[in-house]
């Protein structure tokens, strides 16, 4: 199994490039030993890049996790056992943890003030959606909202990254914020990304390490998805 290298603490959300060596190969991807590419899933893109060894580069168009973690290439195939050296697209990556971490104050923001929960969320490259249920929010509450979420950011709050048992979490974690239940039952230890107390939840995504690196947030627009279901759109300022 490829080492996830972005998994064991909030700075290893910041590798942007590492040496990896090459398990197994595909027609058109590689398996690497290890890899600080995320692979699409959580509602996050993933991770492009390239790969170099040799004389040789490929681009790294896409990385998914099927059992193994797969980094799909564009362009040669390097042969299993060579050492590759790796690059993220820092610009994208960093714009996704920053994206991300503004999701958890979003979804925190919401169900303190409306008892909202999060039902859905997706990540792209310059702007995010998270949907939320029961609500029926109007556009004064989406200001108030946004004004919330400007605020954490604002008050420069640090993020860290740690493992938590699943009991201590449950006790940890208030009313209907996080549905653990989701989550099978085999998994008794979890990452959770903790910002500074006021939000806390199990995610395997990448994230900024302190809430200021995000910058503000824009609210752009509302849509209901269903009944005392909607859906808020934002991108970074």
């Amino acid at each position: 199994m490829t080492q996830l290298l972005y998994m064991d603490d909030i700075e290893s959300n910041y590798i942007r490039e590492f040496e990896a060596k090459v398990e197994r190969t595909g027609e058109d991807f590689v398996v690497l030993d290890k890899s600080a590419f995320y692979p699409e899933g959580g509602g996050q893109p993933s991770d492009t890049g390239v790969l170099r060894w040799d004389d040789e580069e490929s681009e790294v168009v896409n990385v998914e996790k099927k059992g193994d973690v797969i980094h799909r290439l564009e362009g040669e195939v390097p042969p299993e056992g060579t050492e590759v050296e790796c690059e993220l697209d820092w610009e994208k990556r960093y714009e996704h943890m920053k994206l991300h971490t503004a999701q958890h104050i979003f979804s925190a923001a919401v169900y303190d003030m409306y008892g909202g929960s999060t039902v859905g969320n997706q990540i792209y490259t310059d702007y995010s959606r998270v949907d939320f249920e029961p609500v029926d929010l109007s556009e004064d509450d989406i200001r108030d909202i946004e004004n919330a979420v400007n605020k954490m950011v604002e008050e420069a709050h640090p993020v860290s990254i740690y493992e938590e048992k699943r009991s201590v979490l449950e006790e940890k974690i208030e009313g209907d914020r996080v549905n653990l239940d989701l989550l099978p039952k085999s998994i008794k230890v979890l990452r959770v990304i903790d910002i500074d107390g006021y939000d806390i939840c199990p995610c395997a995504g990448t994230h900024v390490r302190n809430t200021e690196e995000i910058g503000g947030v824009s609210i752009t627009k509302m849509e209901n998805k269903g009944k005392n279901r909607q859906r808020i759109y934002y991108e970074l300022e």
